[in-house]
């Protein structure tokens, strides 16, 4: 076979349950990692409520998690060359003993 022509690329099928399917609102993240993963939890702050409900976990490697920054990065990007910067105190500074949302 020559080594020019291209292999067949997989087509990933992507499936969502219903309940997976209407998502959930979340204002809330808190980053956590040990030295073989990273795991953020999701969750909603409600004002005057001082407890926060998590409603997803997710648990990746940490070569997950970097394609994950990278893809955030980019979908950021084109985001803001569509509608323009997305503005708020991004680049304000947060403690080491708060969760990092």
């Amino acid at each position: 076979m020559d080594n020019q022509q291209q292999q067949p690329q997989n087509t990933i099928r992507i499936t969502l349950d219903d309940d997976v399917a209407q998502g959930q609102y979340v204002n809330f993240a808190n980053i956590i990692h040990s030295t073989s993963e990273f795991v953020i939890d999701f969750g909603r702050v409600v004002p005057g409520r001082p407890d926060v409900k998590i409603y997803s976990r997710v648990i990746l490697t940490p070569l997950h998690t970097k394609q994950l920054l990278e893809a955030l990065g980019h979908n950021v990007a084109l985001f803001e060359q569509k509608f323009g910067e997305i503005r708020g105190d991004v680049d304000a500074p947060f403690s080491q003993s708060e969760p990092s949302n």
